[in-house]
């Protein structure tokens, strides 16, 4: 029996409401049973995986969706993902392709929310009835400002895997994302736009003026000096951030050591904002930082520096991720 499941499209605040047959998984002799797509703001990832999850093939174009113009979405998934397609072959969309300046916007799902819960919420293309798109969540506590994510629950889907331990999860990145997960349910979550802040300061701020910004290797005792100061300097934020000008001012800081002192002062600040959001002391659940890239080893020498232990989840959680919620949603066998 091929199950069923409603569908909405929704785009400029019309709203169509679609009953649509589930197409049927794809016979287990083929090889390629799923393809995924992490469809950003500013670049673009898609998976060719199997039954099982594994990645045949992959590609990254910078088409992020800020980067497609008018609206050509379908266009551009066509050209990235084609040569792959075949009648029946489920595509997962995750990410910002699902936001208000995305394809299809998709409603958020509030936190705390199941794993379960968040593959039933995948809507349906309702002019391509292969392509499913990932819910985003939200998250409004009393007497805190509203917070969202799209993207990372696929990846912290596909990073925490099967445990019911309790973990605390990063994904650094232009806004860091912390979040909670346990049961398989994402309990709750925190934005911290550490870096976009590095970013503006480097790159449109006179303190980014005096940083010497190409062909200088990572300085570690430099990175680990700002993390040192947003622990133990009197003052907050704000107040820091003028030492990076003060201390190459009086020559205590090399013009090629600002920006790694400057990053090692904001990954110190989220750090500690962080763990008081969450309201944590020295019982922390085991700590993973998603992605393989420098900067999450950046975020795991900064973790490791304060006496915590953390380790990486790798570059595919996303991919791994859409593989369980397909399998959640049947649209994959089990």
């Amino acid at each position: 029996m091929i199950p069923y499941r409603n569908t909405v499209y929704s785009r400029k605040g019309q709203t169509t409401f679609m009953l649509g047959k589930l197409n049927q998984a794809p016979p287990t002799n083929e090889k390629s049973a799923l393809i995924g797509v992490d469809w950003g703001t500013s670049s673009c990832r898609a998976y060719l995986m199997d039954t099982q999850g594994r990645i045949l093939n992959s590609t990254t174009t910078d088409q992020g969706i800020l980067h497609v113009k008018g609206g050509a979405f379908a266009e551009t998934l066509e050209a990235m993902i084609g040569t792959w397609r075949r009648p029946g072959l489920p595509i997962i969309l995750s990410g910002m392709i699902g936001s208000r300046q995305g394809w299809i916007e998709v409603p958020y799902l509030p936190v705390p929310t199941s794993f379960d819960a968040i593959a039933n919420a995948l809507v349906r293309h309702i002019d391509d009835s292969d392509i499913y798109i990932t819910p985003g969540l939200a998250q409004n506590l009393p007497d805190e400002a509203p917070d969202v994510m799209r993207g990372e629950e696929t990846q912290i889907i596909g990073a925490i895997g099967a445990t019911s331990d309790r973990q605390l999860l990063i994904m650094p990145g232009t806004h860091s994302k912390w979040a909670l997960a346990e049961t398989e349910q994402i309990i709750r979550f925190a934005t911290f736009m550490t870096g976009e802040l590095f970013a503006v300061m480097k790159d449109h701020s006179i303190l980014g003026r005096l940083m010497v910004k190409n062909g200088v290797p990572h300085n570690n005792t430099a990175f680990k000096r700002g993390l040192d100061a947003a622990a133990t300097l009197p003052g907050g934020l704000l107040q820091h951030l003028f030492s990076a000008r003060t201390l190459s001012l009086f020559d205590q800081l090399p013009a090629e050591s600002i920006a790694d002192y400057l990053s090692g002062l904001l990954i110190g600040h989220e750090l500690k904002e962080a763990f008081q959001t969450f309201n944590m002391s020295s019982d922390l659940p085991p700590i993973t930082v998603i992605g393989a890239s420098a900067l999450a080893q950046r975020y795991v020498a900064a973790l490791e520096h304060v006496g915590l232990v953390a380790e990486t989840a790798g570059d595919h959680m996303a991919a791994c991720g859409q593989s369980r919620l397909a399998r959640a949603a049947k649209i994959l066998p089990f």
